[in-house]
């Protein structure tokens, strides 16, 4: 098969043949009609992830049809429409028994712990506890680009940050996350507001539901604006971009007992952030982590989206070849364009 491989960490990647994968006997081979390019693909290539073993193949964000299973699968069967969670729990372990496959002791990873999407096929394990069918009229380029960020981010909103109706939400960072954010808290709702460095993802922003925007470019000081249109404070926040400064913003833009959660992946340069937390402290206020969403909740979000209450199609951005993949992905580091980028074209 085609697939988009790198041997060392940061060297440009390149499209190669290499071999098929199989399914493992709880796993199926997925056929890739669509995967979604992620920051998080980035930060694999750069080295950031302990998980990834070189030689690799990134891409974790997927939908396709099951080409093959595993002979323990009994869910699934071949052309099956498929997506999957970007965290794969292993269906037996304590945080998989209690509900809470995102944060498995033994998860599976596809594009971290094995090789990932950015290729004609891919092989997923622990099919029967993660795999989501897809419903007919839900597109393969819509469906790739829910399985990291729209899902993080509706976990993060939703069961993380139980945001309320009448609430101010402020979502720091406009990229695919934020906005899926944006969307989502909208939709619950609540009163967002939207906070990055260009104007327009702020207007793109405002399409997706905000009621309010902060360029932090020109704004000498966010948290007081933040205060300033919410007099008061966002009752919940979410750090969408992962930095030590909106981490910071995030937190310290809250209203006394109010709920921050981080999204963003600190790692590399940005490990370590400074946490305000003699206001944590004195404000009661909440920090939580989002890390993916089981398969099981997909079925809410799902039905929000075939109500209309949610429209993750409007965030999609480019749809890409194959052999365009492995300068998209060295690119994102740059945030550049609007929405979020797609593959969709796996042959010359």
């Amino acid at each position: 098969m085609k697939a988009v491989l790198f041997e060392q960490f940061g060297q440009p990647p390149r499209v190669q043949n290499v071999p098929d994968p199989t399914p493992a006997p709880d796993g199926v081979v997925i056929k890739v009609e669509a995967t979604g390019l992620c920051r998080s693909d980035w930060h694999g290539w750069m080295g950031h992830d302990p998980d990834v073993v070189l030689p690799h193949v990134p891409g974790h964000e997927l939908a396709g049809t099951v080409l093959a299973t595993g002979r323990q699968v009994t869910r699934w069967k071949k052309g099956d429409r498929v997506t999957v969670p970007f965290v794969g729990g292993c269906g037996h372990c304590h945080e998989c028994n209690s509900g809470n496959h995102q944060v498995c002791e033994q998860q599976f990873q596809p594009g971290f712990t094995a090789w990932g999407s950015f290729a004609e096929y891919v092989a997923v394990d622990y099919a029967d506890t993660n795999l989501v069918a897809l419903p007919e009229e839900l597109d393969f380029a819509t469906a790739a680009s829910l399985g990291c960020r729209f899902v993080t981010s509706f976990r993060a909103i939703v069961d993380q940050g139980r945001v309320k109706p009448g609430e101010w939400v402020a979502v720091h960072g406009c990229g695919g996350v934020g906005l899926s954010a944006i969307m989502i808290a909208s939709a619950m709702g609540a009163n967002v507001i939207a906070i990055d460095l260009t104007d327009e993802k702020l207007a793109f922003a405002r399409e997706m539901g905000a009621v309010a925007t902060v360029n932090a470019r020109d704004s000498a000081d966010v948290i007081g604006t933040v205060n300033e249109i919410t007099e008061g404070g966002a009752h919940m926040s979410m750090d969408a971009l992962g930095s030590p400064a909106t981490c910071y913003n995030s937190i310290a833009n809250l209203r006394r007992r109010g709920r921050h959660v981080q999204v963003g992946l600190m790692v590399g340069d940005h490990a370590r952030a400074i946490v305000p937390m003699a206001q944590v402290i004195a404000h009661e206020l909440e920090i939580y982590g989002s890390h993916g969403m089981q398969a099981f909740r997909y079925q809410d979000m799902m039905a929000m989206i075939r109500t209309g209450k949610l429209a993750p199609q409007k965030l999609v951005g480019k749809h890409l070849s194959l052999d365009e993949a492995p300068a998209a992905l060295m690119a994102m580091d740059r945030f550049e364009g609007l929405g979020i980028s797609v593959v969709t074209r796996f042959s010359s």
